[in-house]
């Protein structure tokens, strides 16, 4: 009778260990909770981009804070046709503030912003403003509006220079996929 006992509380135990496992999974990983909102690489997505619009140039400069992931992912607009965007995210994943985010639409569907304009090297004009949490700089290139963002808790009053210093990089610059994550 013991031994009836004893193998059906064994029997029990792996049954509950079995089952509380398999009922809580282990936590998305840092690259997998970003494949979950549709992320991929940043030469995927601007590969998707480029197959409806035209070359999408990327920065050479990028701000000067710790990445330790880049992510990529175009939105289609399907319904209204007004919303297509790709989207390059540049994020640490230790580091919950270092985000730098870029978003690039075609300019026909190009949003209008209010700021501070700053001329680039080519004579263009780029505008800078502030938002809640994150610090922006919009431009033009190649047919295409440039909407830079800083999550503004790693940024200071030299951000604007920043902007413009990235965006002269992504003007004077051939289709170029940054690889060297500091």
């Amino acid at each position: 009778m013991r031994k009836k006992i004893t193998f059906s509380l064994f029997i029990f135990l792996i049954y509950q260990t079995i089952d509380h496992v398999s009922a809580h999974p282990q936590p998305p990983t840092f690259e997998e909770k970003f494949d979950e909102a549709g992320y991929q690489s940043v030469e995927a997505a601007v590969k998707e981009f480029e197959q409806y619009y035209t070359k999408v140039k990327l920065p050479t400069v990028l701000p000067p804070f710790s990445i330790t992931h880049k992510f990529g992912r175009f939105y289609k607009d399907h319904e209204d046709g007004i919303n297509d965007a790709l989207n390059i995210l540049y994020v640490h994943n230790e580091m919950k503030q270092h985000i730098f985010k870029i978003d690039i639409r075609p300019i026909q569907q190009k949003l209008s912003f209010s700021g501070k304009a700053y001329t680039l090297q080519d004579g263009s004009q780029g505008i800078y403003f502030e938002h809640l949490l994150f610090n922006f700089f919009v431009f033009e290139e190649n047919h295409l509006q440039y909407l830079l963002s800083i999550y503004k808790d790693v940024t200071n009053h030299e951000t604007p220079n920043l902007f413009v210093q990235i965006a002269n990089s992504v003007k004077s610059n051939e289709v170029y996929f940054p690889s060297s994550i500091q």
